[in-house]
C-alpha cells in the first residue's frame, strides 16, 4: 500500500490466484479502514500482483471458529460481510483493476468498489452454485441489471470483459498491458479533487442509494450544501476564473464529516 499524488493502492497478494483465506478477509478490512482515516490518501485502487485478480474465496482452507456458539461457515461470512463493508464505506472513491479471473468472492471485492476497469481477457462470475454455496448477488445486482445477476448466479458461468461492460459490471475494457496505467490515470484525475467533496459526494451517494429519487435526492443536498459553504466552493470558482490549479483547504476544513 503507498499514497502518491493522493492515490493509495491495496494489491491483493496469495500466490497463485488470490484465493481469498480468513486472514486475507481481515487485511483487506484492516487495509481500507485504515485508508478511510488518512487525510493525504483521496482515492484507492484495488489491484492483483497475480496473473488473474482474484480466484474467489478459499473453501479448502481449515479454519475454526474463535467462538462455540458461531460456526466455521458462519465465522467466514461475518468476516467476508466486514471486508466488503470496509469497502463500501471506504470513504474516498474506490477503483478496481480486474485482469484475468474475478470470481466470486473476486467478483463480490471488485462490486464493492465504486468504478471497475477491467482487461478484455477478465472474466467475472459467481459460481458458488457448483461449490454448495449462494454468491455474493445482492452487491452485483446494485450494479447490472437482475435477469443478468440472475443468469450469472444459476448458471455459475462467468461473463467476459465485453458482456460485463455491456450490462454496466465494468466502465472501460482496456488491452491488458494497459490496465495498470489506465486505472491510475483515473484514480489521479480523481484524487485531483477537491478532497472534501469527494468525501461528501461519497456519502452521499452510499446514503441516497437505497432510498426513492425524491427522497434520495433531497438526502443528497444536505452534502450539496455543506460542500457549498466550504471555503473549497469559492476555490473552485476563484481557480477557474484565474486559469490555475485550485488550492484546496483539506484538511484544515471547518465543516464536519
Amino acid at each position: 500500500m503507498l499514497a502518491a499524488d493522493g492515490v493509495a493502492e491495496v494489491t491483493l497478494s496469495r500466490p497463485p490466484v488470490n484465493a481469498v483465506s480468513v486472514r486475507m478477509y481481515e487485511e483487506l478490512t484492516a487495509a481500507f479502514r485504515a485508508l478511510s482515516r488518512r487525510n493525504d490518501v483521496h482515492a484507492v485502487v484495488l489491484r492483483s500482483d497475480q496473473r488473474m485478480f482474484c480466484a474467489g474465496a478459499d473453501i479448502k482452507q481449515q479454519v475454526d471458529s474463535p467462538t462455540i456458539a458461531e460456526s466455521t461457515n458462519e465465522y467466514r461470512q461475518r468476516l467476508a460481510r466486514m471486508c466488503y463493508d470496509a469497502i463500501l464505506d471506504c470513504a474516498v472513491p474506490t477503483i478496481a483493476a480486474v485482469h484475468g479471473h474475478a470470481i466470486g468472492a473476486g467478483a463480490v471485492l471488485a462490486a464493492c468498489c465504486d468504478i471497475r476497469y477491467a482487461s478484455d481477457d477478465a472474466r467475472l462470475g459467481l459460481p458458488e452454485i457448483n461449490v454448495g454455496r449462494c454468491g455474493g448477488g445482492r452487491h452485483l445486482m446494485r450494479l447490472v441489471p437482475q435477469g443478468a445477476t440472475r443468469l450469472m448466479y444459476f448458471t455459475g458461468e462467468p461473463v467476459d470483459a465485453q458482456e460485463a461492460w455491456r450490462f454496466g459490471l465494468v466502465q472501460r475494457v482496456v488491452a491488458p498491458d494497459e490496465l495498470l496505467d489506465s486505472v491510475r490515470e483515473l484514480a489521479a484525475k480523481i484524487a485531483a479533487k477537491s478532497p472534501l467533496g469527494l468525501r461528501l459526494a461519497k456519502k452521499a451517494l452510499n446514503e441516497s442509494e437505497s432510498l426513492g429519487v425524491r427522497e434520495g435526492y433531497a438526502h443528497e443536498q444536505i452534502y450539496t450544501l455543506q460542500l457549498a459553504e466550504s471555503p473549497d466552493a469559492a476555490e473552485a470558482a476563484r481557480s477557474v476564473l484565474e486559469k490555475r490549479p485550485p488550492k484546496w483547504s483539506w484538511p484544515a476544513t471547518p465543516v464536519a464529516m
